[in-house]
């Protein structure tokens, strides 16, 4: 059981940048794909706050604050990102500036076909505090202090709209980047440096209806490099316009493609990281708000609650409706 939950723990946090949760489906592309940066005729900022297991102390929590916009009249557009994700004694704060080219590829003015590039640099700074660690024995692998250290690194985005249909692909943490924070003070070598952290996102979806109701199912796919690990999100959400704007919601089932073992007192098995998390939501007139919930399934848990997650955001220098498709992110 212990294992098992500290893989999962290791999976969602063991990480450099923003971990990918399900705060994209709140309008919130940006947040995992550069390309996405200033994608609308005006710009958008949103903020998230998410929290695991309230019974847990020190529990996983994350905030994130964006702003992207479009540079004028140009296919520029620009963002920046800020956060910071903390898991017991470990944390990370950084930021990621963005600049993304909008390249139309055909059609009228009303008509949406473009491809979109674009390029994040990330400063990021990871602790560790080691001051409440205690061993009887004197132990080299403990300092007793905080630790910390800095990175650089870089995202890059693709991004292909053509009216209602939309993909997206990203290389996060592109370069090689040496993590040296968990060998301070250690006293041989055994502790291996972790210098690639890239993780690659792919996904697309489609929205149908252009009427009162909407429907958008998506896929998003990704995988870590250095682990192996591949997981799956597979979305579903469904639109509303009502006089003050629009109510949406939807669901997201998250799975794992790697099993990890387990040890009980009479058995042993496999078990695979299953999400469920639906989604709810409104747009009224220029702001947005948006909550979900996931509930993490299966016999060997950490923590028998959920994981909480809130989005607020506005839009800013919107026109009624630029493109005759509804494609709510390029709008």
């Amino acid at each position: 059981m212990l294992l098992l939950s500290l893989f999962y723990g290791f999976q969602a946090h063991a990480q450099e940048g923003i971990p990918v949760y399900f705060d994209y489906l709140a309008d919130n592309y940006y947040l995992v794909y550069p390309s996405m940066a200033g994608i609308s005729e005006g710009g958008k900022i949103r903020a998230t706050a998410r929290m695991q297991w309230f019974s847990v102390e020190d529990a996983p929590n994350m905030q994130t604050l964006n702003a992207n916009f479009r540079l004028g009249d140009s296919n520029s557009g620009v963002g920046a990102i800020f956060f910071n994700d903390a898991n017991g004694y470990h944390a990370q704060t950084g930021i990621k500036l963005t600049y993304a080219h909008h390249l139309k590829l055909g059609g009228d003015a009303r008509y949406l076909n473009q491809v979109s590039f674009g390029l994040s640099p990330t400063y990021l700074q990871s602790s560790l505090d080691e001051t409440e660690f205690q061993s009887v024995l004197p132990d080299d692998a403990i300092t007793g202090t905080k630790l910390s250290e800095s990175y650089f690194n870089v995202d890059l985005g693709i991004s292909y709209s053509l009216m209602e249909f939309y993909a997206h692909f990203a290389i996060n943490n592109l370069l090689a980047s040496e993590r040296n924070l968990y060998r301070y003070g250690k006293g041989n070598d055994n502790i291996p440096v972790i210098d690639n952290l890239r993780r690659y996102l792919i996904s697309a979806g489609y929205i149908f209806g252009k009427q009162e109701w909407q429907f958008e199912p998506s896929v998003l796919f990704q995988m870590t490099d250095f682990t192996s690990e591949k997981t799956i999100d597979l979305n579903a959400k469904v639109y509303r316009d009502v006089d003050f704007g629009r109510i949406w919601g939807g669901i997201s089932y998250r799975r794992s493609m790697d099993g990890t073992p387990f040890v009980t007192d009479d058995s042993f098995g496999e078990q695979r990281l299953q999400l469920f998390t639906p989604i709810v939501g409104a747009n009224i007139n220029n702001f947005m708000v948006s909550y979900n919930y996931s509930y993490q399934s299966g016999d060997i848990r950490f923590d028998s609650g959920g994981f909480h997650q809130i989005t607020i955001g506005y839009d800013f220098g919107q026109s009624e409706r630029k493109y005759d498709c509804y494609c709510p992110a390029a709008q």
